[in-house]
C-alpha cells in the first residue's frame, strides 16, 4: 500500500498526540426495556446491507431481533448500505437519503471498499470523520448513541486465495487503527469483530455462498459481541 511506512507513523502521532473521550454515567443514552420504541440507523457497505443473505440474517436486523427478544421496543433498522460503497460514496448517500428524523443507534461499518480499490487512506481518514459527525448529528443522544464496528479480514475468505492474504490482513489492521484512533478522539463506541472474521479461515460455515461475505451464522456472532457492548453503553 502507498505511503506505508508514513501512515505507521501518523498512527503513532494520532495515538499520543489524541484525546480520548471517556463518557461518564450521567453521559450515557437512558434507554432500557418496555421504555420508548427505539429507532436505529445503519450506515455501511455490503457488510451492513447484508450482501449473500437473507434480509433477516443481515447484522443490523439481527441486532434489532436481540433487542426485541430482550424485552425493547426497536423499529426495523433504516439502513444506508450498498455493496461496493466507498467512505465517499456513503457520504454522497447520507447527503441524499437522510431527512431531519434523528435515530436512539446510529452505526458505522465502512472502509473495506477503500482498502480493496488502493485509495489514498488520508482521504479515507478526513471522510471517515465527517461520517462520524454526521452519525452523531443524526442521533437524539448525540455520540453516547453511535457505534462503529470494525471491518472484518477478508484476507482469510476463498475469495482471496490467490492473493497476498498476509498483506490484505496488514492493510485491514491499519484501517482499523485509524477507525478506532478516529472513533476515540470523538468519544465513539468502537466495537472489534475483526477477530471473529479471521475464524473463518478454519470454519467455511462462517463465509457465505459467494465466497467472500459473512454468512448469517457469522454475523449472528458480530450481534452476539455488538450487543453485549451497545446494551450495556445505552443502559447504564
Amino acid at each position: 500500500m502507498r505511503y506505508l511506512s508514513a501512515l505507521y507513523l501518523f498512527l503513532f502521532i494520532f495515538s499520543s498526540c489524541g484525546s480520548t473521550s471517556e463518557m461518564s454515567d450521567h453521559e450515557v443514552a437512558n434507554i432500557s426495556p418496555n421504555s420508548n420504541t427505539i429507532s436505529y440507523l445503519a450506515l455501511g457497505d455490503s457488510y451492513t446491507i447484508g450482501e449473500s443473505v437473507a434480509e433477516s440474517e443481515r447484522w443490523p436486523v439481527q441486532l434489532a431481533d436481540k433487542f426485541r427478544n430482550d424485552g425493547f421496543s426497536i423499529e426495523n433498522p433504516k439502513i444506508i448500505a450498498r455493496t461496493g460503497w466507498r467512505t465517499d460514496e456513503l457520504l454522497e448517500a447520507m447527503n441524499e437519503e437522510l431527512g431531519t428524523k434523528k435515530y436512539d443507534l446510529v452505526s458505522v461499518l465502512i472502509g473495506v471498499n477503500n482498502q480493496y480499490q488502493n485509495r489514498d487512506i488520508e482521504q479515507f481518514q478526513q471522510e471517515f470523520k465527517v461520517i462520524l459527525q454526521k452519525a452523531i448529528a443524526q442521533c437524539k443522544t448525540g455520540k453516547k448513541g453511535v457505534f462503529v464496528v470494525s471491518i472484518p479480514d477478508y484476507g482469510v475468505t476463498p475469495f482471496a486465495q490467490h492473493s497476498n492474504t498476509k498483506e490484505i490482513s496488514n492493510e485491514i489492521a491499519i484501517y482499523n487503527e485509524v477507525c478506532k484512533n478516529i472513533s476515540a478522539n470523538v468519544g465513539v463506541k468502537y466495537v472489534y469483530i475483526t477477530d471473529i472474521s479471521k475464524e473463518a479461515e478454519f470454519n467455511s460455515g462462517l463465509i457465505a455462498g459467494d465466497g467472500l461475505h459473512p454468512s448469517g451464522e457469522m454475523y449472528r456472532r458480530w450481534v452476539e459481541k455488538i450487543y453485549s457492548e451497545v446494551r450495556e453503553l445505552l443502559n447504564k
